[in-house]
């Protein structure tokens, strides 16, 4: 599609706030958000965000500058609230001028605080209409809602029924935020039933994931691109805590074993997490106390949180479909192709545009 044939931009309040040209966000995946598909986001007209969850705080700062090198446009640095050095990685984003900090768990209220008096926007995700107004009242900027639909950590509620909720919830509470909706979309039609709900943007995962600039192995976005809309499911047991993935023969072993090999295995796992990041035992420790009284998780759930990595690892990373585990929403089962991240934007961008079009025939 050449420059002159460009969809045209989409202004909403987040559009403004973060500074891009159209409201998609593609979210911060581990092992797969690194700098070639965040920039490419970015220089798309998106919003891009890196994933450092999987990273040391070296690695953070390589892929930054790396990210820099390969786009003048706004991007985003995805944290872990939790994670002991989050404070020592919210300085670096604020020494390299990043422009969005975003976050699965909502960070300290001082640590918002901080990012927004030194000009970095704040919006974690959030799964409750609570939660929510409770990071409001903390100082976010905006939320990113991701229902049930959703690859990778998900809720029980549909996004049809949560993203209504939140903004109730918001407007009761007197709060005027641009929300971000995710889990479920993959194309204009999506981008527009959202923005009719009261959101100002989307946010997607697996769709992003499915684009030839994301580096996860050829082979594994086959297997991804083969799968129907009954091809995933939600397990508790790869870490414990409610996990959209595919259906695979490793996914359907750990939901068939037994709670003792699962512990086991994640030990495993986590010992060799430790080894790959560097991190001491006394900090994965202190973590996992943090995570316990932040997320309400039980020490089992704690342990075998150190599957995630790893296991990710194994399928999105070295490609191994059958050691590893591929986190997917539920829209897997509606891609058949794998763009460019700027194919994908203009596409979703062109449809956009029709359809509001469209709509505006109807009264």
């Amino acid at each position: 599609m050449t420059s002159s044939a460009r969809a045209a931009g989409l202004s909403t309040r987040f559009t403004e706030l973060v500074g891009i040209e159209y409201p998609i966000v593609q979210t911060g995946m581990g092992w797969v958000s690194g700098p070639a598909l965040t920039s490419a986001t970015s220089n798309a007209g998106g919003l891009g965000i890196l994933a450092s969850a999987t990273m040391t705080y070296d690695e953070l700062e390589a892929a930054i500058a790396k990210t820099k090198s390969l786009t003048d446009k706004p991007f985003g640095v995805n944290i872990r609230a939790d994670a002991t050095d989050a404070p020592e990685r919210i300085d670096l984003l604020i020494r390299e001028g990043v422009r969005v900090a975003s976050f699965a768990l909502a960070p300290k209220q001082e640590l918002i605080a901080k990012l927004k008096e030194n000009g970095v926007v704040v919006i974690p995700s959030i799964g409750a209409a609570k939660h929510a107004v409770k990071v409001a009242s903390w100082g976010a900027d905006a939320v990113i809602v991701q229902g049930g639909e959703g690859g990778g950590h998900t809720g029980p509620v549909a996004t049809t029924l949560l993203l209504p909720s939140v903004l109730d919830a918001l407007a009761a509470k007197g709060i005027d935020m641009p929300v971000v909706a995710a889990g479920g979309f993959f194309d204009g039609r999506g981008l527009v039933a959202a923005l009719s709900y009261g959101a100002e943007g989307v946010a997607m995962g697996t769709r992003f994931l499915l684009t030839s600039d994301s580096a996860v192995p050829d082979a594994v976005k086959q297997e991804y691109l083969q799968r129907g809309l009954g091809d995933t499911v939600v397990s508790v047991k790869v870490d414990g805590m409610p996990h959209r993935v595919l259906r695979t023969p490793l996914v359907e072993a750990l939901e068939s074993g037994s709670r003792a090999k699962a512990l086991i295995a994640a030990a495993r796992n986590a010992n060799e997490f430790k080894q790959m990041t560097g991190m001491k035992w006394t900090t994965m420790l202190r973590d996992g106390r943090t995570m316990r009284k932040s997320g309400e998780r039980s020490w089992q759930q704690v342990i075998m949180a150190g599957n995630t990595p790893m296991l990710l690892k194994a399928g999105l990373v070295e490609g191994d479909t059958r050691a590893g585990v591929l986190a997917s929403g539920q829209v897997v089962g509606m891609i058949d192709d794998l763009p460019t991240c700027d194919q994908l934007v203009q596409s979703i961008m062109t449809q956009a545009h029709n359809r509001l079009k469209a709509l505006g025939t109807l009264g």
